[in-house]
């Protein structure tokens, strides 16, 4: 067993990522946050929005990210192995060379190049903290995709999307594994 103590304000997300070697359960002990989970079998996007005193569990090897939807969050996440491994998409994002993507998904590979070079370390928690993505020559939509609990439809499993301000307090995840961002 091991835990792993996470603060994020309003928007900060922990990246998607996978534990291959671990489940987790994820503990809210203050703010709010959406737990998202994609099952890897059904292929479908599962979120779960969690406040003080409830808890989400994401099974061994699933995709999944948490993002803070309220200012000073909170999460205490549990694990059932001692390091848990973590694998995070800014790695197979800025590792894996633009011409596979391009060629497996029949995309463009200069676009490939542009998007993906902004990220050039792993990000753990996002976005980061010079992130302008209105910005430069790598424009992107007016509007984040950020989900905010306040528009979490509980019966409909999906989340209504809108913009947010800027975090407030610089994120924090610390676990004596070497995170310490």
């Amino acid at each position: 067993m091991s835990l792993l103590d996470i603060f994020l304000s309003t928007g900060n997300v922990v990246e998607p990522h996978i534990h291959q070697n671990a489940s987790e359960l994820v503990y809210c002990i203050s703010g709010a946050a959406i737990v998202s989970l994609i099952n890897p079998f059904t292929k479908e996007l599962r979120n779960f929005p969690i406040q003080p005193g409830q808890v989400a569990n994401v099974p061994q090897g699933w995709w999944h990210y948490e993002m803070a939807t309220a200012d000073n969050t909170h999460l205490l996440a549990i694990f059932d192995a001692p390091i848990p491994e973590f694998i995070p998409a800014s790695d197979m994002l800025r590792l894996t060379p633009a011409n596979v993507f391009a060629h497996t998904y029949c995309l463009n590979e200069a676009k490939v190049k542009d998007t993906l070079a902004p990220i050039t370390n792993t990000v753990v928690i996002g976005p980061p903290s010079d992130c302008a993505p209105e910005q430069g020559h790598n424009k992107r939509a007016a509007a984040p995709a950020y989900p905010n609990q306040a528009h979490y439809y509980q019966g409909q499993g999906h989340v209504q999307r809108q913009t947010f301000a800027p975090p407030q307090q610089q994120p924090y995840i610390g676990n004596g594994w070497g995170y310490g961002y």
